[in-house]
């Protein structure tokens, strides 16, 4: 070892020491656990009461086809978002452990179904649609975390 590089005494910690330093115990992991479930589900309820508002001010605002233009923004993304969370509870509660690949074919589906949902609504809505209010809800539910710093509460 070079003392240059002030690695003289990394070997002196046998290998199984150092593996075991690193695993969680089963407590530990079931805190972790459960504190990943709650900010999920913390995180789906501040995007449906942001969601929510963006439907009431819309429908205040503009009138009905507004408010639910805003709701077809919000769902939208809510949808597909909440599928996904429930998706990353299972795994989390569930007995398998889930895999970085899991994870990103989830958000692949959740940005598919997004879009696709955004498209049909363009093409079936193109009478009465209100665009504005359609992004509102969109852009709320997608910033709904912004309700969680509000509150003060890490995820």
């Amino acid at each position: 070892m070079n003392p240059a590089f002030g690695l003289e005494g990394a070997q002196s910690l046998p290998v199984a020491e150092a593996e075991a330093k690193s695993e969680l115990t089963e407590v530990e992991r079931t805190a972790l656990v459960i504190g990943a479930g709650r900010g999920v589900v913390r995180t789906l309820l501040a995007q449906a009461v942001m969601g929510l508002l963006a439907v009431a001010v819309s429908w205040a605002v503009a009138g009905p086809a507004a408010g639910w233009s805003a709701l077809i923004g919000a769902g939208a993304y809510f949808a597909p978002n909440a599928l996904f969370a429930a998706r990353l509870l299972l795994g989390l509660y569930g007995p398998g452990n889930a895999s970085p690949l899991t994870f990103f074919l989830g958000e692949a589906f959740k940005l598919g179904a997004t879009l696709l949902l955004l498209a049909l609504a363009a093409r079936w809505g193109r009478g009465w649609l209100v665009w504005p209010a359609l992004l509102a809800g969109l852009v709320c539910v997608l910033k709904g975390y912004v309700l969680l710093f509000v509150w003060r509460r890490p995820l």
